[in-house]
């Protein structure tokens, strides 16, 4: 129920919003609903340190009629003291002391707090109240230092003058009142009354309890945090009246601050810096030169023959920016990316809208020539719906900082910040955090949690988790502990919990950017952050600039570098021709592993199914892959096949149909339909696209009534008219952006290109860039190996950091090998480069620093065998890393000794000493171990052991597979992943990633086969999987039907099994002795040896041991484990 509005004998000041990390429960939207409910006409919010929701606080208070005053709770030390102080601005300039303030302590203070010195510096137009219990003043009388505190408020009175006021609360903590009262009259400084707001009331008290616990990273029970009590909830101003009773007064003055603040943060208009130092005439009269002069360079660059037509288009582009004042703006954006194309920084062709502007292409702000791909203008700037321009630049994700330092040294460094941005406390995590802070067992929350589906693009509310899965309810309802974690969750989830730096938005001032805005430091960067988020920093007139790092142009990079260095070849992907045959013949195999946005499995199957070769298919292919477009896939191929016929709705619509065969895909045909159909202007057409975007009806109905009624003057008919605004309505729902699909349909072309022609260079890149991600390293060896590309194992000698070319093949990197010393790796590197190669182990121990030779680094160099070509028991070195770590050790201190050592001939190589010989792995051994340090298998796989058995076993390679019908297959693989997941419907399934030889993929298991064949389901084991093939227009899927582990197979089925010729390959002659008594003379099976013998001619030799032995699983097995067994071929 309303208070009566009346009384307004109490204005609360402290209130504290979420932007107070973890401390703040409550949102500004929640405060403004709160203070509307008690009729409440102004509040005063007191973040901790920082103004991050100044503006917002301001916007949505001003909009509700409730008046905004801004302040801010500074920790402070003074002499050594430490404590609150509270300022508010009283209008501009208060505003402006407040944002140095605030932007001092995160800049220049690690502790985050300041001097008082500073305070009574910049105490201009600022009002301070005292801050209450935790109040320097209030610190001092906790201390018995009454005379201190004195001192300080009689310094803070004389300073502030008649703007400091002591503060006194009644929060059932001692608050020192009648030492703070004396103090108050005795320095005639005036008292109020303040009740900080941490949360809305008491019943949100305990969940607010483990919100500061969260922030201490403490437990609800210790009891050495710092508590509050019920009382700093969000009192009305009855209850303050009653709370305050005797002292009305202390609630006058809280009116009187409010009176006395009469400001509020505003909105902008944006703002930029002067290019060059020009006036607006000179930026215009700049762009003008500079685009004139970039477009001539464009038309002969690329032989354009109606160049009126750029030039009619130039200058009206010019006009619309001139008149928007928008000048300045692409000048800067050209500026910058000129500089990075001069120090050779890869820069993507476009991003987003700006792709279709023809002065931005001439400025070599973008590289796809918008009148050949038919992109639109005013869907980047309209001049009938003012709004920013906003280009989105790629850069080379390793150097963009660079062209980010650039811009900070041209426009200087005050004037110059990244954006901040907030990570919030979400389902899951807001759950383990309660469940850490309520002491409950780590494993009980761990449960809780994995019953949340996890989905970062789009996470699971809480509510909906536990409406969905019966398991949750079913926990919350039988065990207490668990239902207080969940409800205190469902009160904090949505919080923000920290501040961290946008990826990749940047804001460029005209002046220093504190005279605009607060501003933070990440502690993570040393740039400055803007205070407010992405939202509020355009809305304070600052203009955004995207820098965003796309590794694909480091890929490109990297391609052609190594193509430079190795075939002397120096590749212009500017000119290379957009109708190449070969690349396009690659897209149609659906080979597109590495592919800028063609990779993916679905993409792969579309592609082999359009068959596309024009780059106006590739275009397409981009925007259509989607969600919703999708659906269009189908239509599209059937008309560029010719097996229907494109419905184009009018004759005149043909034009902009053609190159889409009737499927309306791009925004810039819905546009282009109202402006031929029913004479809209571009700009006007933009508003409409938007408004079938939006859906709202009272807009559409408006827009069709204009749509119909301009093709009725056109001589369309008004059914026919109606029709088309309906179907171009459902289009329009989904439409993509043309100039951002092109764009990147450049890139995706430029990597096919580059594939098709130099496969070995580009995958060579492509794995550098993603050396830390095995899944994606896997699948780019199994692509390689489908090319004729041998995949070189990592070498101490021959291996750089990266991959490397050599000759046709790739060698795999250091840098790549798991949990291995990135920069031990560059010294082993470095060495090696710098004096030659490693001509043994002790070589290598010799020459190392023993910190180098640390026990991890050898024992995954040793899995990875890194070592072969030294020592090509892999065993044996990995049991001498204690013998060569001490061989380093013992180098290094007679190296390091100045004295004659008299031993120093016995120990100038150490190889006297013995290293453990000992019998090599198994090839299973080998390859598990070889896994665990590269993520995958390299030299050799588990498969290749059962040949015959897969064989008999009647399975179908995975290639067959993708490239068959829907049917039911037989298929095998070595499980790589198990990735568990849940339904909606709150059922388990599983994706299982599974690898064979040649090739990386993945089958689905649901619930009842899951719960069944879980135990089986372990990283490295090989399994048989009866899977059923499920196709569609945007994936693959092979669904499961049954699973066996591949080696588990009954006696029954065992003796049926019959092996025409078994070869063992083995590198110890004495192993053939024991190979003979494992072998039953009752069959007939061939069997032969083959004999690897390292001598200076490594040759091999084939010796065959008869035609009649009775071969099995069994018997397979134990010849397998027989010393000096590397590999069985079964035949």
């Amino acid at each position: 129920m309303k208070e009566n509005k009346k009384d307004f004998g109490y204005i609360p000041l402290r209130v504290t919003t979420q932007y107070s990390l973890l401390e703040g429960a409550m949102r500004v939207d929640e405060l403004v609903k709160k203070a509307v409910k008690l009729n409440i006409p102004a509040l005063g919010v007191t973040d901790r340190n920082n103004l991050f929701g100044a503006l917002e606080f301001s916007e949505y208070l001003s909009n509700s009629g409730i008046q905004p005053i801004i302040g801010c709770n500074f920790g402070v030390y003074h002499q050594d003291q430490l404590g609150a102080l509270i300022c508010y601005a009283k209008n501009e300039s208060g505003y402006k002391n407040l944002i140095k303030i605030s932007s001092e302590i995160f800049l220049n203070n690690n502790n985050e707090t300041i001097d008082l010195k500073r305070i009574l510096e910049l105490n201009e137009n600022l009002i301070c109240l005292s801050g209450g219990c935790d109040g320097l003043i209030n610190n001092l009388l906790k201390k018995d230092k009454k005379k201190e505190a004195n001192e300080l408020a009689s310094l803070l009175g004389k300073t502030f003058e008649n703007r400091f006021y002591i503060e006194l609360q009644r929060l059932g903590i001692d608050n020192y009142e009648e030492d703070l009262l004396n103090i108050s009259y005795d320095f005639e400084i005036p008292f109020v009354a303040t009740n900080p707001v941490f949360f809305e009331s008491k019943n949100n008290y305990v969940s607010h309890d483990v919100l500061i616990s969260i922030k201490d990273s403490t437990t609800v029970d210790d009891p050495k945090r710092k508590r509050l009590t019920q009382e700093f909830y969000f009192k009305s101003s009855n209850e303050m009246n009653e709370l305050f009773k005797d002292i009305p007064e202390a609630l006058e003055n809280s009116v009187e601050i409010a009176k006395r603040s009469s400001f509020k943060v505003n909105k902008f208009d944006p703002r930029l810096p002067r290019f060059g130092g020009l006036d607006y005439e000179g930026e215009t009269s700049e762009l003008e030169k500079q685009a004139g002069k970039g477009l001539e360079r464009r038309l002969d660059e690329f032989k354009v023959e109606n160049k009126e037509i750029y030039r009619e288009r130039l200058k009206e582009e010019i006009k619309i920016i001139t008149s928007m004042k928008f000048p300045g703006y692409f000048l800067i954006v050209s500026d910058f990316i000129k500089w990075a194309k001069k120090n050779g920084i890869p820069v993507g062709p476009g991003r987003g809208s700006g792709a279709g502007s023809v002065v931005a292409w001439a400025l070599t702000i973008t590289d796809l020539d918008p009148i050949r791909f038919n992109l639109i203008f005013e869907r980047f700037l309209n001049p009938e719906r003012i709004s920013l321009p906003d280009f989105d630049i790629d850069f080379c994700q390793e150097r963009r900082e660079e062209v980010i330092e650039y811009v900070q040294e041209k426009y200087g460094e005050e004037n110059v910040a990244q954006i901040i941005t907030f990570g919030s406390l979400q389902s899951r995590a807001v759950l383990r955090d309660v469940g850490r802070v309520l002491g409950l067992p780590y494993g009980q929350v761990d449960n809780i949690c994995k019953l949340i589906p996890n989905n970062p693009a789009n996470p699971t509310s809480l509510k909906k988790a536990i409406e969905g899965d019966i398991r949750i309810r079913d926990e919350r309802d039988n065990n207490q502990d668990i239902a207080s974690m969940l409800e205190i969750g469902l009160e904090l989830e949505g919080l923000l919990r920290n501040a961290s730096t946008h990826a990749a938005g940047l804001v460029i001032g005209d002046i220093p950017l504190q005279e605009l805005i607060p501003l933070y430091r990440d502690p993570r960067s040393d740039m400055p952050v803007t205070q407010f988020n992405m939202k509020w920093v355009e809305a304070s007139g600052l203009v955004k600039f995207d820098f965003l790092g796309l590794k694909t142009l480091t890929v490109i990079d990297k391609a052609i570098r190594l193509i430079e260095k190795n075939n002397d070849i120096k590749i212009d992907l500017s000119k290379i021709p957009l109708d190449d045959n070969k690349t396009f013949e690659l897209l149609g195999t659906g080979d597109s592993v590495g592919i800028f946005q063609l990779e993916s499995s679905g993409m792969q199957d579309v592609l082999r199914s359009m068959k596309p070769d024009c780059f106006e298919d590739i275009i397409a292919l981009v925007a259509l892959y989607r969600p919703g477009p999708m659906d269009n896939i189908p239509k599209f191929i059937a008309c560029k096949k010719g097996e229907e016929v494109p419905d184009y709705m009018d004759p005149s619509l043909e034009p902009i149909l053609r190159e889409t065969y009737g499927v309306i895909i791009y925004q810039e045909q819905v546009m282009q339909t109202a402006q031929i159909l029913s004479n809209y202007s571009l700009g006007e057409a933009d508003i409409l696209r938007r408004a079938m975007g939006k859906k709202i009806k009272a807009e559409m109905d408006d827009q069709k009534e204009r749509f119909i009624n301009g093709a009725i003057k056109n001589g369309i008919e008004k059914s026919k008219a109606s029709y088309i605004f309906d179907q171009v309505s459902v289009f329009a729902g989904y439409g993509f952006n043309k100039s951002h699909a092109a764009a990147y349909a450049l890139i995706a072309y430029q990597t096919a290109y580059l594939k098709t022609y130099y496969p070995e260079h580009f995958l060579t890149a492509s794995m550098t860039l993603d050396k830390e991600n095995t899944d994606k390293l896997s699948i780019f060896v199994n692509d390689a190996k489908s090319l004729g590309i041998r995949i070189l194992p990592p070498d101490v000698n021959t291996s750089k950091m990266e991959f490397d070319v050599e000759g046709k093949n790739i060698r795999y990197g250091l840098g790549a090998i798991k949990n291995t010393s990135q920069i031990d790796m560059i010294r082993i590197n470095e060495e090696s480069i710098k004096n030659g190669p490693y001509k043994n182990l002790y070589d290598f121990a010799q020459r190392l620093d023993s910190t180098i030779l640390s026990k991890k680094n050898l024992e995954y160099l040793s899995y990875a065998g890194a070592f072969d070509n030294l020592e090509d028991n892999r065993n044996k070195v990995f049991n001498s890393i204690k013998v060569l770590s001490n061989i380093s050790s013992a180098s290094e201190e007679i190296n390091n000794n100045s004295q004659e050592n008299l031993f120093e001939k016995e120990f100038k190589t150490f190889d006297h000493i013995p290293l453990p010989n000992l019998t090599p792995w198994t090839n299973s051994e080998r390859l598990t171990k070889e896994f665990s340090a590269i993520g995958f298998y390299l030299s050799g796989h588990p498969l290749e052991e059962y040949s015959g058995l897969i064989k008999r076993k009647k399975v179908t390679p995975y290639k067959e597979i993708i490239n068959g019908s829907d049917h039911v297959y037989k298929i095998v693989g070595t499980i790589s992943y198990v990735k568990e997941r849940k339904s909606q419907k709150g059922r388990n399934f599983a994706f299982v990633g599974l690898t064979d030889p040649n090739n990386q993929f993945e089958i689905t298991v649901f619930s009842e086969l899951l719960f069944k064949a879980r135990d089986i389901l372990v990283p490295g084991n090989s399994i048989l999987a009866e899977i059923e093939t499920q196709r569609n227009s945007d994936n693959f899927r092979l669904l499961a039907s049954k699973l066996s582990l591949l080696n588990e197979t009954p006696k029954s089925i065992d003796s049926e099994e019959k092996y025409a010729y078994l070869r063992v390959y083995i590198d110890k002659s004495d192993a053939i002795v024991s190979i003979k008594e494992n072998l039953i003379q009752e069959g007939d099976t061939e069997i032969s040896i083959c004999l690897f013998l390292d001598n200076d001619n490594n040759f091999e030799t084939e010796l065959s041991l008869g035609k009649n032995f009775l071969i099995n699983s069994s018997i397979i097995e134990s010849i397998k484990n027989i010393d000096g067994v590397s590999k069985i071929e079964e035949i």
